[in-house]
């Protein structure tokens, strides 16, 4: 996973004999099987497939679909910088299209990486763990596929002529269960040293996660919104799923909540399942540095001086009580010698040596709540850091990008306890986590405070839009969305060039 090499297709035709199809961005992909052993290709292959995920460390395509249609995240234009022909308002504002640059991205992105893992699988030189990585690549990116766009592009291997297939939600999350379950004895047991590759316990969690999600997933397509029904048998697989890897003894919730995403996080984090593992200085890590986390956020004249971009909305922010952890801390080494601190950040911000920074007008910056997405101004709005930079290497650090963590699959456990009428052991699972973050244990346990827990505790690591649709909170107005968004919106709406050269593929409901 480290100081991958790239490999190319020369095609997108040997793309759809092997792979799915409709990649746009699919240049830079070349495979050139004459005058490499094929073990050896294998294992370029199988690189490249895992260094694919490096797009989801981007602050555009799949990650903004995750996350700026949410009640988390937000793009203001501030004066000139971030219109971007109005890309982010429209997916805070649900007015994305099919011709959206974030939905055309996300598409292409995660079609490229399953078609890369379809290489593996169908390359018959591969060993048996080889093909079993493969497939659980190929199963995160149909996870993430059908969860953002209701469908999937999927190549039977077995009929390479033929075009793609169309599955639906259901369909896909049956394949994911299904691929995972038969590769799991092939896979080895998670150590310290293979966080970023596929594990059983990666495959316990990434099961887990889709039985959470199932009833989501087998809605019909004229009612993506639901109302949902959690089969007691899902909830039951995700409660063995998450149990499988609790009482593993491998992990466990880590004191210092943002240990888990300093740039020594490989060392410092006891909850890391599956990740990117960043070498510091390696060359941007093969495009999955973390580095936008924190620049897209920073305003110009802080170190780091960032983009000045996105920030958290005001009841977001207003679901922390004071004294949990999550909401933010001084770091050593960083506030202390260049004054930025992780977690959210409000009020006036001050340099390492506590001096008050100004803006470019030469006032005090002072970050605010209020935030307009059209006429913002460069203070406007609360800004987030979770990844901490690593000030002798802010374009490469070490920071091992977060897939799947421990509180997580806590987490997942006790929503599935309480979603099959165990709520008093889901609460105290869920008061054990508040304690060790410093927040007060709550009195009872409703579907309300459970998906804020999930906010407090997983903010900006994707999962947002994902819980909120689970918990039928999606299309509510929030901050700058003043109204409720259309049943359809769940699901993204498939690329139209996608529609026109694979007949298997239907728009979604609604587009």
């Amino acid at each position: 996973m480290k100081n991958f090499r790239k490999i190319l297709i020369p095609s997108l035709a040997t793309l759809l004999m092997a792979g799915t199809i409709g990649c746009s961005n699919l240049d830079d992909v070349v495979l050139d099987k004459s005058d490499k052993p094929a073990n050896v290709l294998t294992s370029l292959q199988l690189k490249s497939a895992y260094a694919a995920l490096g797009s989801f460390t981007d602050q555009a395509n799949a990650y903004a679909l995750l996350e700026h249609p949410s009640d988390e995240m937000q793009g203001p234009t501030r004066g000139a910088d971030w219109d971007d022909n109005g890309r982010w308002r429209n997916l805070h504002t649900h007015t994305w299209t099919n011709q959206s640059d974030d939905v055309l991205g996300a598409w292409n992105n995660l079609n490229r990486g399953h078609a890369l893992a379809n290489e593996v699988i169908a390359d018959l030189k591969a060993t048996k763990q080889q093909v079993a990585e493969a497939k659980f690549i190929r199963a995160f990116y149909i996870f993430y596929t059908t969860d953002l766009f209701g469908q999937v592009a999927f190549k039977d291997l077995a009929n390479p002529g033929a075009l793609p297939k169309g599955l639906s939600r259901k369909e896909a999350a049956e394949q994911v269960i299904s691929d995972l379950k038969a590769i799991v004895g092939d896979l080895p047991s998670a150590s310290a040293s293979n966080t970023g590759l596929a594990t059983k316990e990666a495959v316990a969690f990434l099961l887990a996660k889709t039985y959470l999600n199932r009833a989501v997933f087998n809605q019909a397509p004229t009612t993506p919104a639901g109302p949902f029904t959690f089969d007691k048998a899902d909830m039951d697989a995700v409660i063995a799923n998450a149990d499988l890897i609790i009482s593993s003894g491998k992990y466990a919730l880590t004191a210092n909540y943002f240990d888990n995403f300093h740039f020594e996080n490989t060392d410092r984090s006891k909850e890391l399942i599956f990740v990117i593992p960043n070498e510091k200085g390696a060359s941007n890590n093969n495009g999955s540095s973390p580095r936008n986390r924190y620049f897209m956020t920073c305003h110009y004249n802080m170190s780091p001086s960032g983009w000045n971009g996105f920030t958290t909305l005001a009841d977001f922010y207003g679901s922390f009580e004071k004294g949990d952890t999550r909401g933010g801390a001084a770091i050593k080494g960083i506030t202390d010698v260049k004054g930025l601190r992780a977690g959210f950040l409000i009020g006036q911000q001050y340099d390492g040596a506590g001096a008050a920074i100004k803006d470019r007008e030469g006032k005090p910056l002072i970050f605010t709540a209020d935030i307009d997405l059209k006429t913002a101004n460069e203070v406007n709005g609360i800004r987030v850091i979770k990844y901490q930079p690593d000030y002798t290497d802010l374009d490469s650090p070490a920071n091992d990008y977060v897939f799947f963590r421990y509180a997580d699959a806590w987490l997942m456990k006790a929503e599935a306890m309480h979603r099959s009428g165990n709520s008093a052991g889901a609460l105290t699972m869920v008061n054990t986590l508040r304690v060790a973050r410093g927040a007060t244990a709550l009195a009872s346990l409703t579907d309300a405070n459970l998906l804020a827990e999930r906010g407090r505790e997983l903010y900006w690591e994707g999962w947002r839009r994902n819980d909120q649709i689970r918990f039928g909170k999606f299309n509510a107005p929030v901050q700058n969305r003043t109204t409720v968004s259309p049943d359809f919106r769940v699901v993204f709406p498939i690329p139209q060039k996608e529609l026109e050269i694979n007949a298997n593929l239907k728009q979604n409901f609604g587009y």
